[in-house]
């Protein structure tokens, strides 16, 4: 680990967080998509391959819709553990900690990832994966690196226009945890990162 990627993490930490504190939904998110872009372009950690960078002019985004912003209580689900094989991070520790609503798509399930510290996980395989988002769905929430649009008491918010690719999306040197069954939603969702034509890779 390096300082470079400290720096990374700090950066990526401090874009969620102004997200998370505006006043403006849409205005918040504004200023993460910026933050982001201008992260991929030009920091040593970019995800994006020598390449890609060389030809990035922003990630792609469906345009916001405030709709698409819930505040769901998490409701209790069974106990359910998962154990998730990476190929950097050994085997990532996944444990249910209940459901939430978001709207027409249903209910989905929220995970605590384990490790050191430990975060609130929530990744979404929408009906668009593989043909305008990645295959493997995108995150929407990973408060262990910062993805974090916040909440009160039993209730999280989740913001599907914040939909974002995980790093495995952009460069296939990288490995992330995906989204297991009861992540996955027939419908598609037209929010959030999509892919450029013809992916990353």
């Amino acid at each position: 680990m390096s300082l470079s990627l400290l720096d990374w993490r700090r950066r990526t930490t401090a874009i969620w967080a102004a997200a998370r504190s505006a006043e403006d939904p849409e205005r918040g998110w504004r200023a993460w998509r910026d933050g982001r872009d201008e992260l991929f372009a030009g920091h040593a950690e970019s995800p994006l391959s020598p390449a890609a960078r060389e030809a990035f002019a922003g990630l792609p985004f469906a345009a916001y819709d405030a709709a698409l912003r819930h505040e769901p209580e998490l409701a209790p689900a069974p106990a359910q553990r998962l154990e998730v094989p990476t190929a950097d991070d050994g085997v990532v520790r996944l444990d249910r900690i209940g459901t939430v609503a978001l709207g027409d798509l249903g209910r989905v399930d929220v995970w605590w990832l384990g490790g050191y510290g430990g975060g609130v996980f929530l990744p979404l395989r929408d009906g668009s994966a593989g043909r305008r988002t990645y295959g493997g769905g995108r995150y929407l929430l990973d408060t262990v690196k910062g993805a974090d649009l916040g909440g009160s008491g039993t209730r999280l918010v989740v913001d599907l226009n914040f939909a974002y690719h995980p790093s495995c999306a952009y460069d296939p040197r990288w490995s992330c945890p995906l989204a297991p069954e009861g992540n996955r939603v027939t419908p598609s969702v037209a929010a959030g990162e999509q892919l450029p034509p013809g992916g990353w890779y």
